[in-house]
């Protein structure tokens, strides 16, 4: 099934209360919309006759020596898409040889999470995404659950001082999970009476020291989501981080930001290979992940199509998405007479047909 029809299958079975939780953004969807558009004003201009007979797609990230160019990126709720939730999409994620970042409002726990994942393969990549904590026991013991379940890295997602204001769920009145589902990475944490869950606060008050001291908590790598600005790159890798994830949170936040592709060389400039950068936003297909390749990226992540993939089909649907969007751009990488990765650069790309 293409991620179109998955995306229509999804629709039709899921509550839409739920189906617009997970389609909608901040504001007037705007960066929402402009994160796919983005992807349309580039190109790849190929090159020919480089004697690519065999191709090697696979790519060296913090805590995964050899996984998939295109990672599961953090969403929330997933029980809310399929009764299996976490526990699916981990299993198709590890059986697709993609690191699955599973996030701090996961429906299943860390714990779970990651023992899907190694029920599916041996050597599982799990990151663990945080939001940092204005209480800062509570994200030290995050970060031990974290490590404790086998993750093999965090993910900090830094693009959050306030909520969104999310106009699709203000509508329809989403303000609480249904009975039976929660998010169970918050349950009993300092502070808090057993069995009890904690909030999940955003806190414009958080700092680059913050940061700084959630490095420190953990051996583990550190990558560090949300970044747009090459200045904010520089300061992450300055305060410890291993990667940067160039995101603008799906179009869930700010709704007057830029598409995250339209970011993305600026900040690879910035980080000058020191470290790894990743981008989420807008991949929709093979050809996307090869222009985000092409400009710098390592790696790219991909949020609504597994859960569009997870409603549809369950496990099955995730790994139908993984493994077109993988498939297509081994053709893509193909086509642009690469045999690896590296092999797409900069000067291949062009931006709205125009070239010199």
């Amino acid at each position: 099934m293409t991620l179109r029809a998955l995306h229509d299958a999804a629709r039709e079975k899921l509550d839409p209360v739920h189906y617009d939780y997970v389609a909608g953004g901040a504001g007037e969807e705007r960066v929402l919309a402009d994160n796919e558009r983005a992807f349309d004003r580039y190109r790849l201009l190929p090159r020919v006759l480089r004697g690519s007979g065999t191709r090697d797609t696979a790519v060296r990230l913090p805590g995964a020596r050899r996984a998939a160019p295109v990672v599961v990126a953090p969403t929330a709720f997933h029980r809310l898409m399929h009764p299996d939730g976490e526990r699916a999409t981990a299993r198709a994620a590890a059986a697709e040889g993609a690191v699955l970042v599973t996030g701090t409002a996961s429906t299943t726990a860390v714990g779970g999470v990651v023992e899907a994942a190694r029920a599916a393969a041996p050597d599982p990549a799990v990151w663990f995404q945080l939001y940092l904590h204005p209480r800062r026991e509570v994200t030290e013991a995050l970060v031990r659950r974290a490590e404790e379940a086998g993750c093999t890295a965090l993910v900090v997602t830094v693009d959050s001082p306030v909520f969104g204001r999310h106009t699709r769920d203000l509508r329809n009145g989403f303000t609480d999970l249904p009975p039976g589902h929660a998010a169970e990475n918050m349950r009993d944490l300092p502070g808090a009476p057993p069995g009890s869950l904690t909030d999940i606060p955003m806190s414009p008050a958080l700092s680059w020291r913050d940061l700084g001291e959630a490095v420190r908590m953990t051996s583990l790598p550190v990558l560090v989501k949300g970044i747009l600005h090459p200045a904010d790159a520089r300061l992450a890798v300055e305060h410890g981080a291993a990667g940067v994830i160039v995101s603008n949170h799906g179009g869930r936040q700010c709704d007057t930001v830029p598409a995250s592709v339209d970011c993305l060389p600026a900040v690879v400039g910035a980080v000058a290979e020191r470290v790894p950068v990743l981008l989420d936003g807008g991949v929709r297909r093979g050809g996307d992940v090869a222009v985000a390749l092409a400009l710098g990226a390592t790696a790219v992540g991909v949020g609504r199509p597994v859960m569009w993939g997870l409603a549809a089909a369950g496990e099955a649907g995730v790994r139908a998405v993984l493994a077109a969007l993988r498939d297509e751009y081994d053709h893509t990488l193909a086509l642009c007479g690469g045999r690896r990765n590296a092999d797409l650069t900069q000067d291949m790309v062009v931006r709205g047909g125009r070239t010199w």
